[in-house]
Formats: structure tokens, C-alpha cells, sequence
């Protein structure tokens, strides 16, 4: 068993930097910008290093999606405080930032039977329609995560609030089919 078996993805959370946004100002300052209110509510803007994206609205909230480690969201959230205070905006001082959802990927090394695994895992937890999409969606309630396994062994995590909760999900998933006798 390797120690991280798993490769994030995605993390997306928020955050809420000011009592309140002018962005059309926010754009008009920040290369790149976009804000279209017709089309979406809030600004998109993107960075590049780390690579991460924001939607900032004009409540002060703001979202950023796209890095790829929890480490990094500190970071680029960071970087976007001290670019608002660049332009005369303030901000608060140590936001509270909330991860939302990890994606991850891993790899089981197998290829995998999902009309065993459907049956296997009893259908309360499962959904599994090949017509319609061609993964397993299992819902595991503890950590609090959403599984797709695919029959080439590859495994997609969704929901999770921490790396651990996406490693987690992974174990389980691996107990369980170890379980069946299907890995």
C-alpha cells in the first residue's frame, strides 16, 4: 500500500475577504478580469502560479477552484488579499477558509468487474447504470464521500473535505472489493 494513493485533482473553497465588492472596479484593475453580470453574478479571474481560479461576488465572498493542494488555496488566497490592497481595497485580515470539496483520482492496477462490485456492495449505496454513464457511483457515509469506479480500476473521489477523507474513501473502497474477492 503506497502511502498517497491518491492524486488530487481539484480543491475548491471559500472564503470572505470584505464586507463587499465593487467589481467592476476589481476588473477594471486585474488583467484579465472577467465580469459579465448578465451572464454570471460574480467575477472570474485567474492566477497562474499556483495555478487556481476565483470567483469573487459582490457579497466579499470569494471562491477559488482549481489548485491542486490545500497549501495552495492558502497561497493564492492570500496573493488575491494583498492584489486588492495593491488598488486601495481592504480586506480582512485572517480570512477563515473554508475547503468545500477535493476531488482526487487513484488507480487500483486491475481491471474491474462492476456488475460483481454492483451486486457486491448491495444497491442502497450504489448506483450503476451502464447505459446511461459508464462508472459505478458509490456513496460512502463515512468520511462522507462519492466514489465512481470505473472497470479499467481507475477511481474518481468526490466530496471530500481533506486529502484524508479522499485517501479514506480509497481504503474503503479497496476493503471492501479486497473483501469480495475482487481485487
Amino acid at each position: 500500500m503506497s502511502e498517497s494513493s491518491i492524486k488530487i485533482e481539484n480543491v475548491v473553497a471559500s472564503t470572505k475577504l470584505a464586507e463587499e465588492f465593487d467589481l467592476n472596479v476589481i476588473e477594471s484593475e486585474f488583467e484579465g478580469a472577467e465580469y459579465n453580470k448578465q451572464k454570471f453574478p460574480g467575477l472570474v479571474y485567474r492566477v497562474s502560479d499556483p495555478k487556481a481560479a476565483f470567483l469573487v461576488f459582490t457579497s466579499g465572498k470569494v471562491v477559488c477552484t482549481g489548485a491542486k493542494n490545500v497549501a495552495d488555496v492558502h497561497t493564492v488566497i492570500g496573493n488575491m488579499a494583498k492584489k486588492l490592497n495593491s488598488i486601495g481595497i481592504k480586506t480582512v485580515e485572517n480570512p477563515q477558509i473554508t475547503v468545500q470539496n477535493i476531488v482526487a483520482s487513484a488507480d487500483l492496477h486491475t481491471i474491474l468487474n462492476l456488475n460483481a462490485i454492483a451486486i457486491g456492495l448491495g444497491l442502497e449505496n450504489i448506483e450503476y447504470e451502464p447505459e446511461q454513464f459508464p462508472g459505478l457511483v458509490y456513496r460512502i457515509d463515512e468520511p462522507k464521500v462519492v466514489v465512481l469506479i470505473f472497470s479499467s480500476g481507475k477511481l474518481v473521489v468526490t466530496g471530500g473535505k481533506s486529502p484524508e477523507d479522499c485517501e479514506r474513501g480509497v481504503e474503503v473502497v479497496r476493503q471492501q472489493l479486497d473483501n469480495m474477492g475482487l481485487l
